[in-house]
This record gives structure tokens, C-alpha cells and sequence, in this order.
């Protein structure tokens, strides 16, 4: 934790520079007072209150209730009549459900829309936090079953590329839909994967390893 010492004539003058200093009310910050300060004989020889300031560690239960807030919040500005239910897993990641009518425009084409509504919601609970925090935001298990599909997809692709003995390159896909698509694969030591592209979306491509002669085949590397 970064802790910055700030003068004042008093101690509240102090604590108000620490405030606009980091951009948090009084409540968020760890507040230790140096020396409170004096004004001295008519003005003169006076001190200045000193304190020392950080920011709170912020409890994982404060971090749920902001992503479930900013979540929310984000639907209604969609107006999206919805509920949002959360839990912590075991790794601390922020897992949040959403509850909608049309959880079709809310999945949106290749799930885009809901990836976008999951990187909001971590850049903001992030921000407010001032750590990075961990989000997944699900609706009517989508995940599991995009999960499958891109198992499937992947474990197709692999069958393709050993036929052909040619490089199969699939669709641009965010970071997380990628790792999948090399988690699939890196058991099989007659394939290789790499992501290639520039930016979040980059295309995923499915190579068939060549056998070398007098040695054994080459390692598959996500």
C-alpha cells in the first residue's frame, strides 16, 4: 500500500489534501496523524498538523457489491429490466449472473455484448478499488455453453489440420474464448497453437506438428 505524507494548518486541512490526492472520501483512506499541529504564541512558531494516508485494502465482499452495483447500474442505463446475483469462487474472481427477459440482446452476436458488459464492470470495480480485480459475467450459462462449442470447434479444427497437414486458422476470438481454444488442444502432441493478430481479438490457428526424421515429435505449444 502507498502511503504519501500531507501538512495542514490543522488536521483536517491535511486530510482534505489526502482526499483530493487520491480521489477517495476520508472513509477509504488508512489515516495515521503524525502531529495534529499547533498555532503557535500570537502566530508565531506555530505547527503544521501532519498525517500520514493510504488507501483501505478494499474486503472481497466490498469488491462483490461494487460489480454487482456498477453491473446494474449499466443494465438500467440499457434499459434492460434485469437482477444481478454474484459470488466469490475460490480463486477470488467475481462471478456475476444476470437474470434478463431477452437474454439474447444482452449475449449479442458471438457473445460481444456481454464480453463488453464484462470489461466495463472489471475496469470500474478495478478503478474504484485501485487493484486489479477479476469479473465474469454470465447469463442463462452461456459460458458453458460456449465452453463446448469451442471445445468442439477446436478439437474439429485439430482433426482438419492433421488430415490436410495444413494450418487451420479460425475466426478472431477475445482472450478468453482463445485460451480455450488452446486448452483443448495442448494435450495432443501432434498439434501446436498460436494466437496471432494485433488488438483483443485475434485468430487462433491450429498447426499439424511435422515429424522429424530420427526424432519424436514436436511439443505442442498454446
Amino acid at each position: 500500500m502507498e502511503y504519501v505524507e500531507f501538512e495542514g494548518k490543522t488536521t483536517e486541512e491535511a486530510i482534505a489534501q489526502a482526499t483530493a490526492y487520491f480521489q477517495l472520501p476520508s472513509e477509504r483512506l488508512d489515516i495515521e496523524i503524525i502531529s495534529v499541529g499547533s498555532p503557535g504564541l500570537f502566530g508565531l512558531g506555530g505547527k503544521k498538523a501532519r498525517i500520514r494516508a493510504g488507501i483501505k485494502e478494499a474486503v472481497e465482499t466490498e469488491v462483490l457489491t461494487l460489480a454487482k452495483e456498477f453491473l446494474t447500474r449499466l443494465l438500467e442505463l440499457m434499459q434492460e429490466k434485469a437482477t444481478v446475483t454474484g459470488e466469490l469462487d475460490e480463486e477470488d474472481r467475481v462471478n456475476l449472473t444476470i437474470d434478463a427477459e431477452d437474454a439474447g440482446l444482452l449475449i449479442g452476436k458471438q457473445g460481444q455484448t456481454l464480453e463488453a458488459l464484462q470489461y466495463l464492470v472489471g475496469k470500474m470495480v478495478s478503478h474504484r478499488v485501485h487493484r486489479k480485480v477479476r469479473v465474469l459475467v454470465d447469463i442463462e450459462s452461456y459460458r458453458a455453453r460456449q465452453q463446448e462449442a469451442l471445445t468442439q470447434l477446436a478439437l474439429k479444427s485439430g482433426e482438419k489440420a492433421k488430415k490436410s497437414g495444413k494450418p487451420v486458422t479460425l475466426n478472431p476470438m477475445n482472450p478468453h474464448d482463445r485460451r480455450i481454444i488452446h486448452l483443448a488442444l495442448q494435450g495432443d502432441k501432434e498439434l501446436r497453437t498460436m494466437s496471432r493478430g494485433e488488438g483483443l481479438y485475434k485468430k487462433v490457428v491450429v498447426y499439424p506438428v511435422r515429424k522429424k526424421e530420427g526424432q519424436g515429435e514436436e511439443a505442442n505449444t498454446p
